[in-house]
């Protein structure tokens, strides 16, 4: 929320937790709704008046928030990823199809990574790999050679592509068409043509996963229990992905999976996660690159 950005509004909606008797929020978001909730309780706006508690939960389907190893909502987009795009493998194997499916994560490829697994997809297109776009077109068409002249009898291919890959989907395929076309000239339109499907918004909505409803009330469930006992200016994290001085995290004594992190922190390791800086996101687009050959197979 933009109006958030400004003091006056946020003094209102301090006032109006005031008035209403309300020393403690639990807010449930990704980097947006956490950075909001760590201005509203800032000491230094408040000054004198009524202390405000917060703790954050992770909730992002793009799985982008820092320390924390999964943020509600990412088992259930996934889930939602797999089903369409296991769907869109059955007509792409029966016509021996190359398809471009586009899903969420904004800038951030995790999505784009699990998802190819978890499907079988031929390659993956993130953001965290930093090419350009002629680099990406060369790979997808280098991906399309290597399937329909070698010997694998499956011929469909399967491209998920991340939407922060910085090129829009359609312009993509007709770059991609466009190479297939010089690269085998004479082949039947079909055999080259890709196709593409953009997930979208879809992934968003849906019934919650049985892990995601848990994931949910777990770290509720520590949450609650950090306001009662006074503590403020943190977030649960599920299954902390670095090891942090302890001032910075405490595990809890609720959930030894749950630890409570220093909101500040997490909102600077999210800002380097997005940027490639964080140990975690290199990490990723290694471990990536050192499969990326077994996808072919």
């Amino acid at each position: 929320c933009k109006e958030f950005h400004q003091r006056e509004v946020r003094d209102k909606a301090r006032a109006v937790l005031a008035k209403r008797g309300i020393d403690g929020l639990m807010v449930i978001g990704g980097n947006g709704s956490l950075t909001g909730a760590l201005h509203l309780a800032n000491p230094d706006e408040i000054g004198k008046g009524s202390p405000l508690s917060v703790i954050g939960l992770p909730a992002s389907i793009d799985n982008d928030l820092g320390y924390t190893k999964l943020s509600i909502g990412v088992d259930t987009a996934m889930n939602t990823i797999v089903e369409a795009c296991d769907k869109i493998a059955d007509t792409a194997t029966a016509h021996d199809r190359t398809f471009i499916i586009e899903v969420m994560g904004r800038d951030c490829g995790y999505l784009a990574m699990t998802s190819a697994i978890a499907v079988g997809a031929d390659l993956a297109l993130f953001p965290e790999a930093g090419k350009p776009p002629e680099k990406i077109v060369e790979q997808i068409v280098n991906t399309v050679l290597t399937i329909r002249k070698g010997t694998r009898k499956q011929r469909r291919v399967l491209i998920i592509k991340a939407e922060g890959v910085a090129i829009p989907v359609e312009q993509l395929k007709v770059m991609v068409d466009d190479k297939l076309r010089e690269a085998a000239p004479g082949s039947e339109p079909a055999s080259i043509e890709t196709r593409v499907t953009v997930l979208g918004h879809v992934v968003r909505g849906g019934r919650p996963s049985a892990m995601d409803r848990l994931l949910g009330s777990r770290l509720a469930n520590v949450a609650v229990r950090a306001l009662h006992s006074g503590v403020s200016h943190k977030m649960t994290a599920w299954m902390a992905t670095a090891d942090l001085p302890e001032g910075m995290c405490t595990r809890s004594k609720h959930d030894p999976y749950v630890s409570l992190i220093d909101l500040a922190a997490v909102l600077t390791e999210t800002e380097n996660l997005l940027s490639g800086k964080s140990p975690l996101s290199r990490w990723r687009v290694g471990a990536f690159d050192e499969i990326g050959d077994a996808l072919l197979l």
